[in-house]
């Protein structure tokens, strides 16, 4: 990383606005807008598919500068109804996201979006690239066979205990049956059965996320929002399923058409649920693009190496019009 000075997240903020927007006709989507309402706008797109945005996320952006937007895409978070699979896929999420921008009267703004976010990113950038001013984007991931097969089997390369617990959460699963099996068990009718499943499920994800991950593999339970974790897990599922809604390596063709909007790529050395290949692969496309490899850090946004990143390329931003 070229640059000296050390970034770290901006002071707690509360939104300006909160506001469900009706999107289609089943989904109403949470929007909260922070920061300055007459600056520079700026989206950001969670994870997942499936996560959710939180109060952390309004911190990666100078609040004096930046009209700050955060949405929950279908199915998540606070948007309704949550865990909701019908009419749900990334082009209905690609115009989710343009309808906000329309319906906030914006005519340009800055994309952010780290792992599945990214991807969201790309595909909306490809579609409406003279809405945007920049790109930033983490982790990259395009959902393609290959990198589903590596997060979802060859991971346990690196972490074998962590993807034993996941594949031993009932009896017969395997790494051919994986993806079936917990959706069976997920979208199945015993809430019971349902909501330890999708605990298991997320839980794998999150113990590999940082270069150094928790020690502890078997977490307190009694802090757990059951609803939450079934919809989150009902919302990935649906989306690994298949593959996505999305065609990586069409997108990796088609991304050409940014060759004029600045992009920066923030991506962890180490990151083992997105590996760097696919960040490199965007930035041979897109030559003029900042790609920047975190030599200590793997997927999470809150390494330190890749957080300071991330802010520094949100300052860099600020010239931007």
């Amino acid at each position: 990383m070229s640059e000296e000075k050390i970034y770290g997240l901006f002071p707690e903020i509360e939104p300006n606005k909160e506001y469900q927007l009706p999107c289609g006709g089943l989904h109403n989507i949470y929007v909260e807008e922070s920061g300055n309402p007459n600056g520079q706008p700026v989206i950001f797109l969670h994870g997942g598919p499936g996560g959710g945005c939180g109060s952390k996320q309004r911190r990666f952006f100078n609040p004096k500068h930046y009209r700050i937007i955060l949405f929950d895409q279908r199915g998540c978070g606070k948007s309704t109804p949550l865990g909701e699979t019908k009419e749900n896929t990334t082009e209905d999420l690609v115009s989710d996201i343009e309808t906000i921008r329309k319906h906030l009267n914006i005519e340009k703004w800055i994309l952010f979006g780290g792992s599945w976010g990214s991807s969201l990113a790309l595909a909306y950038g490809i579609k409406y690239p003279e809405c945007l001013i920049g790109l930033i984007l983490r982790g990259v991931f395009l959902s393609r066979e290959k990198e589903l097969d590596w997060f979802l089997k060859d991971v346990d390369q690196f972490f074998p205990e962590n993807h034993e617990l996941l594949l031993s959460h009932k009896d017969n699963i395997n790494k051919d049956n994986l993806v079936k099996e917990y959706t069976d068990l997920v979208f199945g009718s015993n809430f019971d059965i349902a909501k330890k499943a999708a605990v298991a499920w997320n839980s794998f994800e999150g113990s590999i996320l940082k270069l150094l991950p928790a020690s502890n593999l078997n977490d307190n339970n009694e802090d757990i929002n059951y609803e939450s974790e079934l919809a989150r897990a009902k919302v990935q599922l649906h989306y690994i399923n298949n593959l996505c809604f999305i065609d990586g390596d069409d997108i990796l063709k088609k991304i050409r058409v940014l060759e004029n909007i600045p992009v920066e790529i923030v991506q962890g050395r180490y990151d083992m649920v997105c590996p760097p290949k696919t960040a490199y692969e965007v930035k041979q496309q897109l030559p003029h693009s900042e790609l920047i490899i975190i030599p200590d850090a793997g997927h999470s946004a809150s390494e330190d190496g890749t957080l300071s990143a991330l802010i520094c390329a949100t300052e860099k931003f600020k010239s931007l019009s």
